[in-house]
């Protein structure tokens, strides 16, 4: 290992804007456990299959549709 390195010719990372951001957030067990076994059978890590489905609901536009009923 060098003592020093030289970064004078070091360019910005071009995928920066590609990287992922972390945050906090709350979901049910129930829905934790749905994704963990998609992941089981799938072979992907269930934080990512989270992610592929937020990235899909967020390039189609999706909107989430609820109503309130009364029932009387």
């Amino acid at each position: 290992m060098k003592k020093e390195y030289d970064f004078s010719k070091a360019k910005k990372n071009p995928y920066v804007h590609d990287l992922k951001k972390q945050v906090t957030i709350r979901l049910d067990a129930d829905t934790i456990d749905y994704f963990k076994l998609l992941s089981d059978d799938n072979g992907i890590p269930y934080q990512t299959l989270i992610n592929l489905y937020l990235r899909e609901c967020a390039l189609k536009h999706k909107k989430l549709q609820m109503g309130w009923s009364s029932s009387k």
